[in-house]
């Protein structure tokens, strides 16, 4: 396969980000609404990619709209799981980058981070997008000898209006 020219950035999409596209809970709706507007007016301006972690989480949730949340991510690229991945996670728990409870969100930040990816985008601001652990990510990615992705939210990734 032949690069493209113009490569642009990659973005790792957690599971909460096609889920909340598709969320009807009165208790989320704003995440909702950025959620849509920010895949309407900048997914394209990127690469995006998911984990076959994420296709386990949405799989394995009882909630409405799931056939749609999952045809959804449909065509997204899928990143492959690999040893290498589980050793990263097992690193990640041994130094208390995410609880063992959380392996799901360690799994997505050793994706981002394995391959590379210029954002990991989540809606998840207790053990991912939170500025209290970024500086713990770096160093143990750092360890690792892997690049970090800056974890953020929708909302922190959309263009920059010019002024006029």
């Amino acid at each position: 396969m032949e690069p493209r020219e113009t490569m642009q950035e990659k973005v790792y999409l957690d599971s909460t980000i096609p889920s909340y596209y598709f969320d009807n809970r009165e208790s989320v709706a704003a995440f909702t609404a950025v959620t849509r507007k920010w895949w309407t007016e900048m997914s394209t301006s990127y690469d995006l990619f998911i984990s076959d972690a994420v296709l386990q989480e949405l799989n394995a949730g009882d909630y409405p709209r799931k056939d749609e949340i999952i045809e959804f991510v449909s065509t997204i690229p899928l990143l492959p799981l690999t040893a290498d991945l589980e050793h990263i996670v097992e690193f990640y728990v041994a130094n208390y980058v995410m609880p063992k409870s959380l392996v799901g969100d360690a799994l997505h930040l050793a994706c981002a981070s394995y391959y590379d990816m210029q954002y990991l985008l989540t809606w998840n601001c207790n053990h991912l997008a939170n500025a209290n652990k970024k500086r713990h990510i770096r160093v143990i990615n750092g360890r690792l000898g892997l690049s970090t992705p800056e974890i953020i939210t929708p909302l922190e990734l959309f263009a920059e209006e010019e002024n006029q």
